[in-house]
């Protein structure tokens, strides 16, 4: 039994007393089960009776008297005990609990999935860097966290569709074509240009594959490095991603909405709404209505677009997309973007508490024999996410910046992340998951097979009971995950559960030893094995990290 199906237990429990007459009270929506701290308070724990004790009109133990008799009449509650003021302590059976593991095995990689967002449509922009250079290391956290967390919410039932915003109009990009040129023509790197050795990289791939480039008219010249240089950056920044396990549904052109007239269109439909002005030749956005600390121009006075006015488009190509909620997942120098993002969707006449959402990541430093390391050799003065991976890899890159809260500056400290330690949060989870592999592989090369007649009373020591109570939380744990946007509430699980499973691991034998006997409870403890190894695999996969067989 999960907590989930204890919940709607204890729910039917209330409605039942409701409709007997013996309470007089609105049936909650949603019904707390928590796992105690304290095992001695039994497997899991309610406060329905403190909730609901008031509109009833009678004491909180009053209320959790009633419903202890109806909970005990539950198939696999074994007993029930009201605690301090109301709560109810509810401990279940030892073959309903270790039922749990069947239950896992049956639904293998489904096992967690679940519909607390069932329906609700998001669009989830991440990453987002300007194609002016390689992906860097706050992108690498966002390409872990975005990618994770489209996983985490596909898989609580809502409809995810992921994006890149390539930010490819405005000065940055002429500023890239500018040092794309200066570079094929060995010339010095113009003011505020780009420089590293990629600049001289996709220069010489420019000049191999359009002959005759530098013979060009200037203009057209610094046109044709913009257009091919921003085309092979952007196929860099792509391949980086797929080889970071990173998928994006659409890739965004800002310069489409200018070429399309979504800009001008977005800023009429602004204007219907109310919220556009004029004033000294310019058109204004009045955001301070809505909380922003100032107003913002969207057409400057001498007729140019701002990067405001094409935010202002986006947000509303979303809409028009079909996104009930766009979530946009920012770096931790675009805090101010926050107040101005929420204004454009409440000038636009949306809800701007519920259908836009603005995540800050905060920095990332990283470590080698204890000093920060801060440049690339390729990039100049930046760390990218190909050194990233070639330091640390994939997996460790991955889970280490997904399994810490978005608003927590991080340190990953390359020494640590390469070694075969417990202290190297990675390795400990996949080595707990390669460990159960381990397991089936003895039992295979003994002839064991865990069968069908799994007999789950016989789970009953109380590390079984705290795997199980622990297997029992995740569905839990990754509604949360989605419902918060925090994939790391998953990471911080699977460490949980690594580490309740190797105490079971070293207190309970889990195959015979030498000429001993075969019983039923190797086999159910086989069972609870491949229940773990199940969800441990499945939280994995929702942090894009692999789950692998030996170590």
């Amino acid at each position: 039994m999960t907590p989930a199906e204890l919940s709607q237990a204890v729910q039917v429990a209330v409605r039942t007393a409701v409709e007997a007459g013996e309470l007089s009270v609105d049936v909650p929506e949603q019904v707390t089960v928590e796992r105690p701290k304290n095992r001695d308070h039994g497997d899991y724990a309610t406060n329905v009776a403190l909730q609901l004790a008031k509109a009833a009109g009678k004491p909180p133990r009053a209320v959790a008297e009633l419903l202890a008799g109806r909970l005990l009449e539950l198939p696999g509650v074994a007993k029930v005990d009201i605690a301090g003021p109301g709560f109810l302590n509810i401990t279940l059976d030892a073959a309903t609990q270790g039922e749990l593991a069947r239950t896992i095995v049956a639904a293998g990689a489904d096992y967690g999935r679940n519909e607390a967002l069932k329906g609700l449509r998001i669009n989830l922009e991440f990453v987002s860097a300007n194609p002016t250079g390689p992906i860097h290391i706050g992108g690498v956290r966002w390409a872990a966290v975005g990618d994770s967390l489209a996983r985490i919410l596909k898989a609580t039932g809502a409809e995810v569709s992921t994006e890149y915003y390539l930010n490819d109009a405005g000065v940055q990009i002429s500023k890239f074509a500018a040092s794309l040129k200066a570079a094929a023509n060995n010339q010095p790197v113009p003011a505020d240009g780009y420089v590293g050795e990629y600049i001289v990289e996709i220069a010489k791939a420019i000049t191999d594959g359009v002959p005759g480039i530098l013979d060009l008219p200037e203009e057209e010249q610094l046109q044709s490095f913009r257009t091919h240089g921003l085309g092979l950056m952007v196929a860099e920044i792509q391949r980086s991603m797929d080889e970071f396990g990173t998928h994006f549904d659409t890739w965004f052109s800002e310069q489409s909405l200018h070429d399309s007239g979504a800009v001008s269109k977005a800023i009429e439909r602004l204007r219907e709404q109310g919220h556009v002005f004029d004033l000294d030749g310019a058109i204004w956005l009045r955001t301070t209505d809505f909380g922003d600390d100032k107003d913002r121009v969207l057409i400057k006075a001498d007729g140019e677009t701002t990067y405001f006015a094409a935010d202002a488009a986006y947000y509303l190509s979303k809409r028009d997309r079909g996104a009930e909620v766009s979530v946009y997942m920012l770096g931790a120098d675009h805090h101010g973007y926050v107040n101005r993002l929420k204004a454009i969707a409440a000038c636009a006449g949306d809800d701007m508490d519920r259908n836009i959402e603005v995540k800050i990541g905060q920095f990332v430093k990283m470590l080698r024999d204890g000093e920060e390391v801060r440049m690339s050799k390729r990039a100049g003065n930046i760390i990218t996410i190909d050194d990233v991976v070639d330091w640390i890899g994939v997996d460790a890159a991955r889970y280490t910046l997904s399994r810490s809260s978005t608003d927590s500056t991080i340190t990953l400290d390359i020494n640590l992340l390469t070694t075969q330690s417990n202290e190297n949060p990675v390795y400990y989870v996949q080595y707990a998951h390669a460990r159960m592999c381990s397991v089936a592989r003895k039992a295979d090369g003994l002839g064991i097979d865990k069968g069908s007649d799994f007999v789950p009373g016989l789970l009953a020591t109380e590390w079984e009971s705290d795997l199980l109570g622990r297997l029992a939380l995740f569905p839990d744990e990754v509604a949360k995950a989605g419902r918060f946007r925090e994939p790391h509430h998953v990471a911080r699980y699977l460490e949980k559960l690594a580490g309740t499973y190797h105490r079971f691991w070293e207190n309970c034998q889990i195959l015979p030893k030498g000429d001993e006997e075969l019983t039923d409870t190797h086999r159910a403890r086989l069972w609870l094995v491949e229940a773990t190894r199940t969800v441990l695999a499945n939280g994995l996969d929702l942090l894009g990290v692999s789950a692998p067989e030996r170590m």
